[in-house]
């Protein structure tokens, strides 16, 4: 398949107004649309798949945790989705398009994947309410790539393609029905569950460490 030359793609890259999310051209290929997407997020050439940590940002707190095999496999899937869906990788953007996949048929296998997104549903409905329902019933009409196994063949597609195959061809048209609103109800109440249960579990030993020391000065 034909590839695009490296000046060429960055003049087919442009930039949403007020979003600051990158448009990727629908002839680019998804190989070459995620150079330019780990390029302009900073994720390096590999896209960090190759670190042994992440960090994830708990509301305004960091916490590292262990980029498994199983996270790894689902976060490829997960970048081509950026690209395809065109949300950003803001706190705002990744609320979206986890709603977005999760309202597309969710991660299925991925379970890595699942605490991540759920996650993000829940910041988002502090940060980004309207985005976050948009994106899930926009979901709720799309398709997503967690039913496939990441393999390089997929990088030699183009953008164009894959959204016409993963998302609606009529985005706006149709209303959200009880069904749908249902569905979103149950996943943002999910997603907040999941969200203190990550707190409790990151935050559990220093608890505990707290509550050993009080004990030892007999305050507790």
């Amino acid at each position: 398949m034909e590839s695009i030359g490296e000046g060429e793609m960055h003049e087919q890259v442009t930039h949403v107004a007020g979003r600051g999310a990158a448009l990727y051209a629908p002839e680019l290929t998804l190989g070459e649309a995620r150079r330019l997407y780990f390029e302009s997020n900073g994720f390096g050439e590999d896209g960090g798949y190759e670190e042994r940590w992440i960090k994830v940002k708990v509301w305004r707190l960091p916490v590292w945790l262990p980029n498994t095999e199983g996270r790894r496999k689902a976060v490829r899937l997960h970048d081509l989705h950026h690209i395809v869906t065109e949300y950003p990788t803001t706190w705002r953007g990744e609320a979206e398009i986890s709603a977005w996949e999760i309202g597309g048929g969710g991660l299925r296998r991925y379970y890595a994947g699942w605490l991540l997104d759920l996650m993000n549903v829940a910041q988002g409905l502090l940060i980004n309410p309207r985005g976050l329902y948009r994106a899930f019933m926009r979901g709720r009409r799309s398709k997503n790539l967690y039913s496939l196994e990441f393999t390089e063949e997929l990088l030699a597609h183009r953008v164009g393609e894959f959204r016409e195959r993963l998302l609606p061809a009529k985005e706006a048209c149709a209303r959200p029905s009880a069904r749908d609103r249902a569905a979103f109800a149950f996943w943002a109440l999910a997603g907040v569950a999941s969200y203190f249960g990550a707190l409790l579990a990151a935050f559990s030993p220093l608890l505990l460490l707290m509550l050993i020391l009080l004990r030892a000065r007999g305050l507790f």
